[in-house]
């Protein structure tokens, strides 16, 4: 049932940059950790999101995830770690690549299909590291950061 794609994904997987940047606007907007987006929107349409990125990307990013919102019932709750940054906070995009790169990365070296990945890394312990937007963590190198989720730690 998986695309050739989900099954041996490509490095830069735009598909996959869209959704995860969709999510992060989604939990921007809605004040969630992204793992809640994640958990909230499912995997049938995490899969969809993913499937037709290269339609949905077409439309403002503002009506993809109004819809989303609306279809999946997400609730608006009280995590706003923009808010809470104390510098300029990267854009929705710039995290979303933060995301695609190690999900990638994680797909690529256990063997896991994309969408799988995707849930694997949005409910580890890394989400909430990635979100915090007053450490450096998210500016470090794709290769330290696919390193630090596969020790389960951030390393010194």
């Amino acid at each position: 049932d998986l695309s050739a794609e989900e099954r041996c994904p490509m490095k830069n997987d735009n598909d996959l940059f869209f959704t995860c940047s969709l999510i992060e606007f989604i939990g921007r907007q809605q004040k969630l950790k992204r793992s809640d987006v994640v958990t909230y929107l499912g995997k049938d349409k995490v899969k969809r999101i993913y499937n037709y990125a290269d339609v949905f990307h077409c439309e403002p990013i503002e009506k993809v995830a109004d819809d989303f919102i609306n279809i999946c019932g997400i609730p608006t709750g009280e995590f706003d770690n923009v808010a809470k940054c104390k510098y300029a906070s990267r854009d929705y995009w710039k995290i979303g690549a933060v995301y695609e790169r190690l999900i990638e990365d994680v797909s690529e070296y256990s063997g896991k299909d994309v969408i799988s990945c995707l849930f694997e890394v949005y409910s580890s312990w890394i989400d909430k590291t990635i979100s915090n937007y007053n450490s450096d963590f998210f500016y470090q190198s794709r290769e330290y950061i696919a390193l630090c989720y596969k020790e389960g730690k951030v390393l010194e």
